[in-house]
């Protein structure tokens, strides 16, 4: 009995190893991803202001890094509940982890691909002004600080009772997910913007000026958004909690749809399939709330001029 007992023991103890690892990991693409964003440089570009395919790659790696610790993140979890293996430590270990791979490492993303002096984006797009370096530095601190702020609260409000259906705030990896896909969406528009091909499928083949418009419009929305997803972290706005929610049984329809429309998005604008979906998920929520409490006070309104004066 004795020796069962050792050996039970020993496999928890082996288990229990396998998501530190895993969380480990997701701080090791972290880091990576900081590693490749800080790679670009003033050697990165050509003489006459043009950016080298480099330079692209470097961020393409960094954002993809970023996703990568997603899946660093959504198994850490996933394997210590199913091996029992679940403790504050773990819990503070992750936080810990993704304040490197969804704060730090987004932020500095952002800061390498706006910032002027880098001229990356001045020199695909035609922008009618610059973000001043300062500002720009204000926004990825926000965003690092929102992160800070949204993961110390998680594990704050949540027990080991929660059910995990739903998040207060817009998750740190979805926030981090909307910023890391600008640096991939961007791969198909330059394509089509500066080295157009008639023989490309994608829907996204409109023609150059077309795509130094869309260009332009992105280098000019992402600091907002950074803001925007800055303050949705730190918001009470509920999102769905999306792995669990797919790995149960409810809505199978609706699940079968939300892939379907997901593939068909991939199949035709590619590469910004990405910012388009973490887009959605970001601001569906408080878009439909702000649509839902502008309709009732609409409402209210009517009713007010409808009803007798004086009743």
């Amino acid at each position: 009995m004795g020796d069962h007992e050792k050996e039970i023991g020993r496999r928890s103890r082996v288990f229990a190893v396998i998501p530190t690892l895993l969380t480990l990991g997701n701080a090791v693409c972290g880091f990576g991803a900081i590693t490749f964003a800080a790679m670009v440089g003033p050697e990165e570009f050509a003489p006459n202001g043009s950016v080298s395919s480099a330079a692209n790659q470097l961020l393409f790696n960094a954002a993809g890094l970023i996703f990568l610790a997603m899946v660093f993140d959504a198994l850490d979890g996933s394997v210590a509940r199913l091996t029992k293996q679940t403790s504050d430590f773990g819990a503070q270990l992750d936080s810990l982890c993704d304040v490197v791979s969804f704060g730090v490492a987004p932020a500095f993303i952002m800061l390498k691909l706006m910032h002027p002096d880098h001229k990356l984006m001045e020199s695909i797009a035609k922008l009618p002004f610059q973000y001043s370096p300062r500002l720009l530095w204000a926004i990825a601190v926000l965003f690092m600080v929102s992160a800070i702020l949204r993961l110390a609260r998680f594990n704050a409000e949540t027990d080991e009772s929660d059910s995990h259906d739903h998040f207060s705030g817009l998750p740190s990896p979805a926030a981090a997910g909307v910023i890391a896909s600008f640096p991939i969406g961007l791969q198909e528009i330059r394509a089509v913007a500066i080295e157009p091909d008639l023989s490309r499928t994608s829907a996204l083949t409109f023609g150059r000026s077309y795509g130094d418009i869309s260009i332009s419009v992105l280098a000019l929305l992402l600091p907002i958004i950074t803001i925007c997803v800055s303050l949705l972290m730190v918001s009470r706005v509920k999102y769905p909690h999306v792995v669990n929610q797919f790995l149960r049984g409810s809505g199978n329809r609706t699940k079968l749809l939300k892939i379907v429309f997901s593939l068909l998005l991939v199949f035709v604008i590619r590469e910004m399939a990405l910012p388009v979906l973490f887009c959605y998920f970001a601001f569906a929520a408080p878009i439909k709330i702000a649509w839902q409490k502008s309709w009732l006070w609409i409402q209210s309104r009517r009713r007010e001029r409808i009803s007798p004066r004086g009743a």
